[in-house]
């Protein structure tokens, strides 16, 4: 069988092993082996190399001298960090998205978040709700118009989520999270970047103060 065009399979391996490892089937520590990965996803070991430094790029990996690529740890004190990097960039972001989302950008917006709170009657799926807190603050920040910080912005975003403590899963803490994001929609409807920046601001450094509770 002819293997699939590069340019196609090469985001296809990389959307592959992010979400493994973002879900926690690739464990933080786990060893990234270019031969072990491409026979498990049945691909050749190009496309896999290739995503494996992207994951190191993304801050989801780091190459460890004499050892090689492994999935990222991100204890305590590192997710403390990311969040306060995080906070400032994601104001920054929200208030530049304040003065450029269109009534359908808005729509797409509440659309997630009526998703977000409908999920919250269900069993906790870490998967699921960081897929869609992923896409919610993608899309803001891919509105903000600087290319620069969005791609910045992921990089935090997706360190954030290889925390394994429990801030993702408490049940407060998930209600919490939703209504935070409601409260950045509604100041994006507004139209005013300082509300924006505030309530994007407030919603890391929220997320800060509850781990410390945990």
């Amino acid at each position: 069988m002819t293997e699939p065009d590069s340019e196609l399979l090469g985001p296809s391996v990389h959307r592959q092993l992010r979400e493994l490892v973002l879900s926690g089937e690739l464990p933080s520590g786990t060893p990234l082996s270019v031969l072990a990965l491409s026979a498990r996803l049945g691909v050749s070991r190009s496309p896999v190399r290739e995503a494996v430094q992207q994951l190191i790029y993304e801050g989801l990996a780091v190459n460890v001298p004499h050892a090689g690529a492994r999935v990222a740890v991100v204890d305590d004190d590192r997710i403390r960090e990311v969040l306060a990097v995080r906070a400032v960039l994601d104001g920054l972001a929200a208030a530049s998205a304040a003065t450029r989302v269109t009534e359908s950008d808005l729509g797409k917006l509440s659309a997630m978040l009526n998703t977000q709170e409908e999920n919250l009657r269900d069993n906790v799926d870490p998967a699921r709700d960081t897929d869609l807190d992923l896409e919610f603050h993608t899309f803001i920040r891919d509105r903000s118009g600087n290319r620069t910080l969005a791609d910045e912005l992921a990089r935090l975003e997706a360190q954030a989520h290889l925390y394994r403590g429990d801030l993702w899963r408490h049940p407060r803490n998930r209600r919490t999270a939703v209504r935070e994001h409601r409260r950045i929609l509604e100041t994006l409807e507004s139209g005013h970047p300082g509300d924006a920046r505030a309530a994007a601001e407030a919603h890391v450094c929220g997320l800060i103060t509850r781990m410390d509770r945990i």
